[in-house]
């Protein structure tokens, strides 16, 4: 996967790391045994994602890869 820059993205490293403090949050006060608190730190496990998804479509994510050409002078089965 280093090979192709998986995850190495503004995009994703600012989703990960707002998903990372939501998951903190939620650990705390689930310890605390506080309901909310630990609701409100799912809710931001899921802006971590969508802020993530935010900025890849703002053009801070990786770029899409383009298909890989087909090799040229091979015959297709219907040229047969």
């Amino acid at each position: 996967m280093a090979g192709s820059s998986h995850g190495h993205t503004p995009a994703a490293w600012t989703g990960a790391i707002i998903a990372c403090i939501g998951f903190c949050v939620s650990g705390a006060f689930m310890v605390m045994a506080n309901p909310l608190g630990f609701w409100a730190g799912l809710v931001v496990i899921a802006a971590g994602g969508l802020v993530g998804l935010a900025m890849r479509a703002a053009g801070l994510g990786q770029a899409k890869r383009s298909p890989q050409p087909q090799p040229q002078g091979q015959l297709a089965h219907s040229d047969v």
